[in-house]
């Protein structure tokens, strides 16, 4: 008989007639499957007392790479798993909360959640920000050195989740200059690029159980000896490269197969040869070989890397002071505006360029405290967005307006804001400030996504900008002839006759 069945045993009395069952239910009995001798003996065996593993046997095993890497996934996965909360009292009805609802809906702007970690960001300056190709959830930030803790390691780049509501950083790297610049590694999920005072290029991997870089380039002449504070991975997959500029104005372009040396070095020199002090640069889209930079002494400059013309191809002087952000149009639509790119700069303003003209298109004036960063929007060519240092952040939609922000939001306690950057899909604006925190705002998706018409739009509002600016250029020329010409009537009135 199969194990498990149960026999069902019938008491029939000799008095009651053949085919009458007696009165009242049949008992059940469960009946023991049977036991074979080589089950006796595991179940023997499985009855012993477990041995206790020593002191070094356990740690032996905690310290083994396998454990370690069950250790640190677990944990992550657990963290989230913790963190997240479930709203319970959701009405899809849309009845209950509907004001609050249709408030939030003709909100352009709002405050998401922030990230700051008390040992990690605590006094630092977020230095730069970027968004991971593979994964868009995954916001890397780098941190300059806290003052206030001069034992730490001087620079700091975290790892955050924009996904989970988890507070505390993905991965934590650090290394002992303070990092300028940091960036993933395009092609490869797994590597983070920075860039450091001291000069190095150094290079984390997140598959790699320890917080310092796994490479770092040579302090040498051949390579860069002062601050980097800009850097970009541009090409394809089966052909690119990570693109550095130090303050000296070296550029120089390396494998990350092999970062010994650099593959490539020019030097940026504006007139008599003197060296371009870079502060910011941007590649158009798809373009490996044409650059913009920004500069200490408060011009832009056009450059490219290869050609008879490698070097600086053009000027773009405006600004009073450093340029702090610069930005390339790289909204792909019907009409191409990747000629168009923005500066920003501590002499409190923001001006509109055309690699086409010398001059600005337009200067933005709304700002009382110097403009830290800027970038054009990943989705919509009319948009933009900027910082400044009262805690200020702004979008602007040239569609709109050209005078004032559409949008206009301060950060809570009024820091100075130092980066600014878009997420891809352009449904999120993070801004870092001077304090070690990042704050993540929601846009409207009505004024975040562009209207089919808003290309053509833009197209207009450029050329109405650049004939304001043909019509005051006019008016001052002939304000300064007719000003010439009644200083030489005065002076021929005011000589005596002879």
């Amino acid at each position: 008989m199969r194990r498990g069945v149960f026999r069902i045993l019938v008491d029939m009395e000799a008095s009651c007639p053949p085919g009458i069952l007696p009165h009242g239910l049949p008992q059940v009995k469960e009946v023991q499957p049977a036991i074979t001798a080589v089950e006796q003996e595991q179940k023997k065996e499985e009855a012993k007392e477990v041995r206790e593993l020593s002191e070094e046997e356990k740690q032996m095993i905690i310290l083994s790479e396998d454990f370690q890497h069950f250790m640190d996934r677990a944990g992550r996965i657990m963290e989230r798993a913790l963190c997240e909360s479930v709203d319970i009292y959701t009405d899809y009805t849309g009845i209950l909360g509907e004001e609050g609802l249709d408030e939030k809906c003709h909100q352009r702007i709002s405050l998401n959640r922030h990230f700051f970690d008390e040992r990690w960001s605590r006094n630092r300056t977020v230095t730069s920000l970027d968004w991971s190709p593979q994964f868009p959830e995954l916001l890397l930030a780098s941190y300059n050195n806290n003052e206030e803790s001069p034992n730490d390691p001087d620079g700091v780049v975290l790892v955050w989740n924009t996904k989970f509501k988890k507070s505390t950083p993905e991965y934590i790297f650090h290394c002992q200059s303070a990092v300028l610049s940091a960036t993933f590694a395009r092609f490869h999920p797994n590597l983070i690029l920075g860039g450091t005072y001291s000069g190095q290029i150094v290079l984390w991997d997140n598959r790699v159980q320890k917080r310092t870089p796994i490479q770092r380039t040579p302090l040498s002449a051949s390579a860069h000896t002062h601050p980097v504070y800009c850097m970009s991975v541009v090409g394809t997959q089966n052909a690119h490269n990570l693109i550095s500029i130090s303050t000296d104005g070296r550029l120089c372009s390396w494998s990350l197969d092999m970062l010994g040396q650099p593959q490539e070095i020019l030097d940026l020199h504006r007139m008599q040869s003197k060296p371009v002090a870079v502060t910011c640069l941007d590649f158009p889209h798809s373009d490996v070989n044409n650059f913009v930079v920004g500069s200490e002494e408060g011009a832009a400059y056009s450059a490219c890397r290869h050609g008879a013309k490698a070097g600086i191809t053009d000027t773009y002087d405006g600004h009073q002071g450093p340029v702090t952000g610069i930005s390339v149009n790289g909204v792909q639509g019907g009409i191409d505006f990747s000629h168009m790119f923005l500066t920003s700069s501590i002499d409190w303003t923001i001006k509109l360029w055309s690699l086409k003209d010398s001059k600005p298109i337009y200067s933005f004036e709304d700002n009382g405290d110097y403009v830290l960063d800027v970038k054009w929007s990943p989705t919509h060519p009319a948009l933009f967005a900027a910082v400044d240092g009262s805690g200020r952040l702004d979008l602007w939609n040239l569609n709109q307006d050209t005078e004032v922000p559409a949008a206009s939001i301060t950060v809570e306690g009024n820091p100075a804001l130092n980066k600014v950057s878009w997420t891809p899909s352009g449904l999120h604006v993070t801004v870092g400030d001077n304090q070690g925190k990042i704050w993540v705002y929601d846009v409207a998706e009505s004024f975040a996504h562009p209207r089919h018409d808003d290309w053509n739009k833009f197209l207009y509002t450029t050329q109405e900008l650049r004939n304001n600016q043909v019509d005051e250029e006019l008016e001052k020329l002939n304000y300064s002839v007719s000003s010439t010409s009644v200083t030489s009537m005065s002076s021929l009135t005011s000589t005596p006759l002879r």
